[in-house]
C-alpha cells in the first residue's frame, strides 16, 4: 500500500473524504493505492495521486515513512510519500474514489484526528510523521 501527502504553499495537504464500507464510516484519507509490480512506490504514489484527485505533484516525491499496520496479524507493508506543490490537471479518473477532494490546513490535522475524522493507519501515520518532521525543523 502506498499513500501520498502533497502539501501546497499554504501549508495545506490534499485529502479525500471517503466512505469505507467495511466499517460503514466516512473519513478523510490521503490518496493512495496498491503498488503495481511494474512500477516503484514513488511512481505508484504519483499515479494514484493524480488518478484519485485530478492534481499532479509538482515537487519531487520523497519517502516519508514505512510501516506495518498490524504486524502480529498480517504482512501488509505501507509506505507514505510526500511532495511540495501540485497543479490541477483534470478531474479524477475514478469517480468512486472520493466524495470530496479538499486542501486541508496542516494546522487542523491534530484536531481532526482527535475527532476521529482521520482514522485509517496510512493517513494517521503519514500525517503525524509529517507534522513531527515539520515541528523538528521549526
Amino acid at each position: 500500500m502506498v499513500a501520498v501527502a502533497v502539501v501546497n504553499g499554504n501549508d495545506e495537504v490534499l485529502m479525500m473524504w471517503r466512505h469505507r464500507f467495511a466499517v460503514d464510516e466516512w473519513g478523510w484519507e490521503l490518496p493512495g493505492g496498491i503498488a503495481n509490480i511494474e512500477e516503484g512506490a514513488a511512481e505508484t504514489a504519483a499515479r494514484e495521486f493524480e488518478e484519485e484527485t485530478g492534481w499532479r505533484a509538482t515537487g519531487p516525491l520523497r519517502h516519508l515513512v514505512s510501516f506495518q499496520p498490524m504486524p502480529g496479524m498480517v504482512d501488509t507493508p505501507h509506505e507514505v510519500w510526500t511532495a511540495q506543490g501540485a497543479k490541477k490537471v483534470g478531474e479524477p479518473t475514478d469517480a468512486e474514489e472520493a466524495a470530496i477532494i479538499e486542501w486541508i490546513p496542516l494546522a487542523n490535522i491534530l484536531d481532526m484526528v482527535k475527532r476521529g475524522e482521520i482514522a485509517g493507519s496510512g493517513p494517521l501515520v503519514g500525517l503525524l510523521t509529517l507534522l513531527m518532521e515539520r515541528q523538528g525543523k521549526s
